[in-house]
């Protein structure tokens, strides 16, 4: 009686497993919208409504630095908190909600709040995400899930993007937000469907008594946060996609800025194609980041990611085309696809057994976040002094810090890279 009450719980937490992560996949299809608001739309949205390349990037960056700002307190609560499927329900409400204030008022304090709100919900939306999905599958599995969920997220962007094209186009920007609401409402749904009893909440933070128990029950204690001060290899990771992100962050809104305003696109479409041509290049990229970092770690997933936003400058800097969105969005989505299984991943093998993942996600996500949050405003400004031509020249030479960094670095950082795998096949 016994064995076949310990085999019925064993197929019952395989069950709750199986249903999780199929879950998880399709919440990370529909989050994009839910996570980013309007995203890569506002700029164009705002350009219409006579807003110029500025002020477009100012309040950009404002919601980028609001939501840098809570990324670490994010983290640490998706740390401590059991109720992180509350977490993505809540923050997706506030972030549809936020970018439907947009429609009624254009504004400059209006689209600020609207963007420094959005930005807050997107800080604790990652976390949670990242930390059910370990929560879930535990660190021996989380590379492979991380990348099956990274994959489903850039088909959600692609299509969403898509749709937002189409829609835009057919019956005018503000279609595109009710296609936001829908996908949130889908989102939750999502989130909905996974069993809270899959979610091992101790896993969820990087402590667990290793092994794969299907009760749940695991052990251990947080470190303190000095840990994450302690970790050279996360310090220079962090630093690394600072100076990428700092580049990257502008250059997507000012390409659709720089090829519309010369009247070379449609506003939607371009837009739109602008994100489906990245997204389904970042498919690609985070099942070959999965698959590459598997084998040999994460340090030359990484390298190839900071290597190609130099050539996206200089590509976007020297075509400003309606054709050029081809190559300068392919290699898009080759950085932020690599990056988009690598990051994560690399921050959960580095601070395995720490109890303080969730937090080292937000405090990478915070460094990050300050380059990303200030390149708007940069690239904003810059162009409109000296033109988009200078504007991504200038922008992609960011990444050759990141990778003076990683390369000068790289006695350190290679066997960091190449962790602690534990990942099962799938």
């Amino acid at each position: 009686m016994a064995t076949q009450a310990l085999t019925g719980s064993s197929a019952t937490g395989s069950n709750d497993r199986k249903r999780a992560t199929t879950a998880l996949q399709a919440l990370n299809f529909f989050m994009a919208d839910m996570q980013a608001g309007i995203g890569p739309f506002l700029g164009v949205f705002l350009q219409q409504r006579g807003w110029t390349s500025g002020p477009i990037g100012t309040v950009m960056s404002a919601g980028g630095i609001a939501g840098m700002i809570m990324t670490v307190p994010a983290g640490a609560f998706i740390d401590h908190t059991e109720k992180k499927r509350l977490v993505v329900i809540v923050t997706g409400i506030c972030t549809v909600m936020a970018s439907f204030l947009i429609l009624l008022s254009q504004s400059g304090w209006v689209v600020t709040v609207s963007q420094v709100a959005t930005a807050i919900a997107g800080a604790a939306i990652g976390p949670a995400v990242t930390g059910m999905t370990l929560g879930v599958v535990r660190q021996r599995g989380f590379n492979a899930q991380n990348g099956r969920n990274q994959a489903w997220n850039h088909a959600g962007n692609m299509i969403g993007a898509g749709l937002s094209g189409f829609l835009g186009w057919k019956f005018g920007m503000p279609a595109i937000f009710y296609l936001a609401a829908a996908f949130g409402v889908l989102a939750i749904i999502s989130v909905l469907m996974i069993p809270e009893r899959a979610i091992d909440h101790q896993a969820a933070r990087g402590l667990e008594n290793g092994e794969d128990d299907d009760d749940g029950k695991s052990g251990g204690q947080a470190e303190g946060f000095k840990t994450l001060l302690a970790n050279k290899p996360m310090l220079i990771l962090a630093a690394a996609l600072a100076c990428f992100h700092l580049g990257n962050g502008a250059m997507l809104p000012l390409y659709s800025l720089a090829v519309v305003g010369a009247g070379k696109g449609n506003a939607a479409l371009f837009t739109a194609t602008t994100v489906v041509v990245a997204q389904a290049v970042m498919i690609v990229a985070a099942l070959v980041a999965m698959k590459m970092s598997a084998g040999r770690g994460y340090w030359l997933v990484l390298l190839i990611s900071f290597a190609a936003l130099p050539l996206r400058g200089f590509l976007a800097g020297t075509f400003i085309e309606h054709w050029g969105v081809w190559p300068v969005q392919a290699l898009d989505g080759i950085g932020a696809g690599l990056q988009s299984v690598a990051v994560p991943g690399l921050v959960a093998c580095l601070l395995d057994g720490t109890g303080r993942v969730n937090v080292g996600q937000g405090a990478v996500m915070t460094i990050q976040g300050l380059g990303a949050s200030l390149s708007p405003a940069i690239g904003g400004w810059i162009a409109q002094a000296l033109g988009y031509h200078a504007a991504f020249l200038i922008l992609g030479s960011f990444a050759l810090a990141s990778l003076g960094l990683w390369i000068g670095f790289a006695g350190l950082l290679r066997p960091a890279c190449e962790g602690k795998h534990r990942e099962t096949t799938a």
